[in-house]
């Protein structure tokens, strides 16, 4: 008997953990089903057009810049701030690397160095007036919008073209094919998609022997295994995807995908490894005690809005490289968009939580529903309104959570 009530309490205390976890974890789990069900969704209704390997190949183009900058802004709104003028920069600094190529000859590389020094000075002027003169960032942020907005109007004017191919590569081209074709797939993308997921088994398995080694109770191990798989067959459709995108001349992993890709693991690294990112949530969840505890939160401030300047700098190079044209009007809503993806993906409009894969995650939510109802031929002010209204559910959602906690 007692061997049998020792096996019936193990056995409920495993349902009892598997149960914490996945109720502790329901607010990622839920975007991520959202995520699915959406993709379904319109997969559907555009007759099975949205997941074609050109199709996807073109939604990760054309919300690159998006991804690129919730990346910075989630970090942004962690700390309780929020950046309105990406948009501004991702128009006025575009603006400078076309004038840079076009009219004055420099090198595209070089142009696009120079850019990025840009966007680190804007970012420290923006980091100037928010952490040494404590004016919000709210609104220094929105000075910056209405003054780089106007000064790109007056540097571009119409726009400039952009005559580089090898410029223009970086948005529309793909890694060279150098293991050659397997049958119908790219032979590199199939490699790398079965290092994701080695290396995604390898970082879920190592992450359960530190908390083991720090004595704390781990997920339990079928939560992790479940993960693990959900995520390989994720990363095999996706080089599916990818591998059979193109033709024999054209196709495989663009070059944006893995830009992307390496801003996202290097932040999430600075995010939840550093002492900055620690320092970063501090900040958000108790500013106050914060400064009690010794951070130095002027500091913090000050290189969030550097990192943000930097990211939207790549923004702004990718978003002229895809369109091959710098115009006044570029980068139009993009903050709005960035702001959204945070939000949907479960950073919390007080600040303190939040992750920037959920916000990858909330970046592809808008891409979709972009790409789906761009498919589908409606109306632009109704995909507006549509993503409105996703944008207001999330939020109603997390404030709902929150008080159900309490």
């Amino acid at each position: 008997m007692s061997k049998n009530r020792l096996a019936q309490d193990t056995k409920g205390e495993q349902k009892s953990s598997i149960l914490s976890t996945i109720t502790d974890n329901a607010r990622q789990y839920g975007i991520v089903g959202a995520l699915i069900v959406i993709v379904v969704v319109f997969q559907i209704l555009t007759k099975g057009v949205l997941l074609t390997p050109n199709s996807f190949v073109s939604l990760i183009q054309q919300n690159a810049y998006v991804i690129i900058l919730a990346i910075g802004m989630v970090m942004v709104i962690i700390a309780t701030h929020i950046d309105l003028s990406v948009g501004s920069l991702v128009a006025f600094i575009g603006g400078v690397c076309a004038l840079l190529m076009e009219r004055y000859g420099v090198n595209w590389v070089l142009a696009i160095a120079i850019s990025i020094v840009v966007g680190l000075l804007i970012g420290c002027w923006h980091g100037f007036w928010v952490a040494r003169m404590e004016i919000p960032g709210f609104i220094t942020t929105l000075a910056g919008m209405l003054i780089f907005r106007g000064l790109s109007t007056v540097i571009v004017g119409e726009s400039v073209p952009i005559t580089s191919d090898a410029f223009r590569g970086i948005a529309r081209n793909y890694l060279p094919n150098i293991l050659g074709w397997w049958g119908p797939f790219d032979g590199l993308t199939i490699v790398l998609g079965l290092m994701c997921i080695a290396l995604f088994a390898w970082s879920q398995i190592n992450k359960r022997k530190h908390v083991e080694k720090v004595g704390l109770v781990p997920e339990p191990l079928s939560i992790t295994v479940c993960k693990i798989v959900f995520a390989a067959l994720a990363i095999i459709f996706v080089t599916y995807l990818l591998a059979s995108s193109g033709n024999s001349e054209m196709g495989g992993t663009p070059i944006m995908l893995v830009i992307v890709a390496i801003l996202v693991v290097a932040y999430n690294f600075i995010l939840t490894k550093t002492v900055f990112g620690r320092h970063i949530y501090a900040v958000g969840g108790n500013r106050k005690a914060a400064i009690l505890s010794g951070i130095d939160v002027k500091r913090v401030d000050f290189c969030l809005f550097v990192h943000m300047g930097f990211l939207s700098a790549i923004a702004a190079v990718a978003m002229l490289s895809r369109l091959a044209s710098a115009t006044a009007q570029a980068g139009m809503e993009f903050e709005m968009d960035a702001i959204a993806s945070c939000f949907i993906g479960g950073t919390a409009v007080t600040g303190g939580v939040g992750t920037i894969p959920g916000a990858v995650v909330g970046a592809f939510v808008m891409g979709v529903i972009n790409q789906g109802l761009s498919i589908m031929g409606v109306d632009t002010a109704i995909v507006k309104t549509i993503k409105g209204l996703v944008l207001l559910a999330a939020v109603a959602v997390d404030i709902m959570s929150k008080r159900r906690k309490r």
